[in-house]
């Protein structure tokens, strides 16, 4: 299946984001690049906040976020109450994020991670369905409060 995948990150994942981006073009999905444009040094805030909220307006299916650590792009996407996104550092947190937590945004630390495994990372978070069942009355409770 072919989503729309809204994409974006800080300086020290820009090198990520660019192979990610033609990877996921070469898989035939669709993307919105929310920058940066380069490796010069950014606020990750400022690219963050419009990717969120392309996601939670609809206006992409699943976002992809690089920076260093992948913490500060996590934290910031999970201000929205309708994000539940997830720092992943193998491929099977991120098969779980989308099993268990209904993840629609995938969080990657560039410095922590090779290009090899932040590519398998992104071919498993999108071709892996949310299991729903007992795992949809506990993703209801995340913004509950």
């Amino acid at each position: 299946m072919a989503y729309n995948i809204a994409i974006g990150g800080d300086h020290a994942g820009f090198t990520y984001k660019s192979l990610l981006i033609k990877l996921l073009k070469e898989l035939g999905h669709q993307v919105q690049d929310f920058g940066p444009g380069s490796e010069a040094s950014v606020d990750y805030p400022d690219h963050v906040h419009p990717l969120a909220k392309a996601v939670v307006n609809k206006e992409a299916d699943f976002g992809i976020l690089i920076c260093g650590s992948g913490n500060g792009v996590a934290m910031t996407a999970n201000k929205y109450p309708e994000i539940r996104a997830a720092l992943c550092w193998q491929t099977d947190l991120a098969k779980l994020a989308r099993e268990h937590n209904d993840a629609n945004v995938l969080c990657i630390p560039a410095r922590f991670v090779s290009e090899e495994v932040a590519e398998e990372m992104v071919k498993v978070f999108l071709s892996t369905a949310f299991e729903g069942g007992r795992h949809q009355n506990r993703v209801n409770k995340i913004a509950a409060c």
